[in-house]
């Protein structure tokens, strides 16, 4: 965690550096506090799709709530007002406002709002031919990041798991792009080509030994059939796809991917807290169940009497 405390431009210009780089996030800030929690009016921290955090929005307690409650915020693309404390004390909750309990020893409660961001499409097309050109001059209108590389150019390090890939170098290099394309993981891969070509292209690289999860991904032909047409006509066609697959949501990156890289997370038996399910949670194991905690004093009064908080937790 990069501890940025009091400096929202800090923040602000770190989330313009992840938009950059097609990063999807969220940005909380703190709107309201109620002591001792040591979250402020004003602070703010982004939240990546993978759990890492920058900034500061309040301590131990809050973080990993914060950071479990973005996750779902970047998966929805929806925003969210989250007051973290113990509902029984806000029994009048606006609605529309999600209240998510903190049961910690500081017995603090802040209001958050968690905003995702959205960075601009990157599109990477892969080829010189007049159609690639003509297709990134399309998207660039679109107010994608778009960029042309030529096939002896393109290496893994240009794409992110946010990019989409369209692979239109039209029978040179056909098989070795689109292995490096495949391979970087981006968010979609097409190969501009007719289906039996790219059924021979598909095929090479499976007798090759790429895996199957990584060709299943491959969209060939890409583009809406719009039947024998010019280099322009193929290139709007693509577009086209792109669009409307972007309006549905296909061309984000894999939540299963995300699910991946975000940390298993596990209650605390104690105080009903959410800490991360590993070793720096001060890991308890009770009759074959491994249970985590927030703090010494929870482990503590958990391993005093474990049944009695097992009991309140099944109750």
């Amino acid at each position: 965690m990069t501890s940025s405390a009091g400096d929202g431009w800090q923040i602000l210009e770190k989330a313009s550096e992840l938009a950059r780089q097609g990063e999807q996030f969220a940005l909380a800030t703190v709107v309201w506090r109620q002591g001792p929690s040591s979250g402020h009016q004003g602070s703010r921290a982004i939240i990546t799709s993978s759990g890492e955090i920058h900034g500061w929005i309040g301590g131990a307690c809050a973080e990993p709530v914060v950071i479990r409650e973005a996750q779902k915020v970047i998966s929805a693309g929806e925003p969210k007002v989250i007051l973290l404390g113990d509902a029984e004390d806000f029994p009048h909750v606006p609605h529309g406002m999600m209240v998510v309990p903190m049961a910690c020893q500081s017995e603090g409660a802040m209001q958050l709002y968690v905003e995702p961001v959205q960075s601009s499409l990157h599109l990477v097309v892969v080829g010189h031919s007049p159609m690639a050109a003509t297709l990134v001059d399309l998207a660039t209108v679109l107010g994608w990041r778009a960029e042309l590389v030529e096939s002896k150019d393109f290496i893994a390090n240009v794409v992110s798991p946010s990019s989409v890939v369209i692979v239109a170098t039209q029978g040179h290099d056909d098989e070795d792009t689109l292995e490096h394309a495949v391979k970087s993981e981006p968010s979609f891969v097409g190969l501009v080509a007719s289906s039996k070509r790219g059924r021979a292209v598909v095929g090479f690289l499976s007798e090759k030994g790429l895996p199957p999860h990584l060709l299943e991904r491959v969209r060939v032909p890409v583009g809406k059939d719009l039947g024998h047409t010019s280099h322009t006509e193929i290139a709007v066609a693509v577009l086209a796809e792109m669009v409307e697959l972007k309006a549905t949501g296909e061309l984000s990156p894999s939540l299963a991917v995300a699910n991946e890289r975000q940390a298993e997370t596990a209650i605390d038996a104690v105080c009903g807290m959410t800490v991360d399910a590993d070793d720096s949670s001060r890991p308890f194991e009770y009759n074959g169940t491994t249970y985590y905690f927030c703090a010494p004093g929870c482990r503590t009064a958990f391993e005093k009497d474990p049944q009695s908080f097992i009991k309140e937790e099944v109750a």
